[in-house]
């Protein structure tokens, strides 16, 4: 029974509730859904690396032959088996990770959440890149930190600067492989560096790595995990190299943290999907990774030079641009008079979409930079695309 005029609630919402802000990429991302949109945008993987017949079969097995456990609550921590298999794929002669350091978490995006809820309190100084991952940002300032900008240049983090600007920080966020959103790889040098400096200051080091298998040529450079397991906190993804759909991530760290951890996700969600882990841990097993993780890097790589290609071909003199060996992003530098935010409103109306950079600093913007990712688009459209931002560009000057 419906009352006829019921009074209208007036919603108060907490202080944290207030502060709360849209993703400006997920409010883009609503403009690119039509289908004549350029969309340079979305951080998305290509829907053509998706191994969707392996998946489908992974599904079918695991539904066959473990229904009744892949359908059940699960343990907090993660399914024992996946968590084995991410502990032995992560060890070095030097250094062995055991499974009951990893927690299984519902997208590295959670990882953040439970992070900021574990080691930030009202006001705590945290480090951050500058620029920096804005998903990260909004998971950390839900938590209202005071956001200290670590100084970067061409090359990435600059460690020095975590030394002089490190006091009492309770954590430092980084990105060391093709960053998002710059593109760019930290060097051996630099990453050892850092471990070491951040451990001396006592400060907690996030190594946030959804992007470190994607690289075009070689291997892969060390993980900072593996110099300092006591003081790095390491977090990794299958968003990238699988599909973003599964919603499946994991953070790596001592045994103390991950307990923590583990509490704030029991108060959070109880566990991430039994079914999910099941058929993740199905599919790559047996080596299939190894197979399937090459074919993304040719992909993107191809992409990715396509992009660069046509920028050297349609963009003035005075536009510089990152040149990433790896992942899934390149990072623009306009003239500093032309404010990128206002360059987007004329892309829009010419089909043509890319993010602002001014979201990506936690604290004072370059307004005249923009992150452009080249993954999900065809190299045609890459070329149509491109010319299109050029003339707006050059229009400009």
């Amino acid at each position: 029974m419906k009352l006829e005029h019921p009074t209208p609630i007036k919603w108060k919402f907490s202080q944290r509730a207030e502060q709360l802000q849209s993703s400006v990429i997920r409010e883009i991302l609503k403009v690119t859904m039509r289908p004549e949109v350029i969309s340079f945008a979305g951080g998305l993987p290509s829907p053509d690396t998706f191994p969707v017949e392996r998946m489908k079969a992974a599904f079918d097995k695991v539904l066959s032959e473990q229904g009744k456990t892949a359908l059940q609550y699960g343990p907090t921590d993660g399914y024992a088996p996946l968590r084995e298999f991410i502990a032995a794929s992560l060890s070095t002669p030097d250094c062995k990770i055991l499974p009951e350091q990893i927690l299984m978490v519902s997208g590295s995006q959670q990882g953040l959440d439970l992070l900021g809820k574990v080691l930030v309190d009202e006001g705590s100084k945290i480090l951050v890149e500058t620029p920096s991952y804005l998903g990260a940002l909004q998971a950390f300032s839900v938590y209202q930190p005071q956001f200290e900008s670590v100084d970067t240049d061409e090359h990435g983090l600059i460690p020095a600067s975590v030394a002089a600007k490190g006091e009492g920080a309770r954590l430092m966020y980084a990105l060391p492989n093709f960053q998002n959103p710059t593109g760019r790889t930290l060097s051996v040098e630099r990453r050892m560096e850092l471990v070491e400096t951040c451990a001396r200051m006592g400060i907690p080091l996030i190594e946030d790595n959804p992007y470190g298998d994607l690289c075009y040529r070689g291997e892969p450079l060390p993980k900072m995990l593996n110099m300092n397991p006591d003081g790095v906190i390491y977090m990794g993804s299958f968003s990238k190299v699988l599909t973003p759909g599964i919603r499946l991530g994991y953070v790596v760290g001592p045994a103390p943290l991950i307990r923590k951890l583990e509490q704030a996700k029991q108060a959070a969600d109880l566990h991430t999907a039994q079914l999910t882990q099941m058929v993740v841990y199905e599919v790559i097993k047996d080596g299939f990774l190894g197979e399937h993780i090459p074919t993304i890097r040719a992909l993107y790589s191809r992409q990715c030079d396509v992009m660069l290609e046509a920028m050297t071909t349609f963009f003035p003199e005075g536009v510089s641009w990152t040149r990433p060996e790896g992942g899934m992003f390149i990072w623009v530098t306009l003239p500093a008079h032309i404010d990128s935010k206002a360059l987007l409103a004329e892309a829009i109306q010419q089909n043509v979409a890319f993010v602002p950079g001014g979201p990506f600093y936690a604290n004072e913007a370059d307004k005249n930079t923009l992150r452009l990712s080249f993954v999900t688009v065809s190299p045609a459209k890459i070329n149509e695309g491109i010319e299109k931002l050029g003339q707006l560009i050059r229009k400009k000057l």
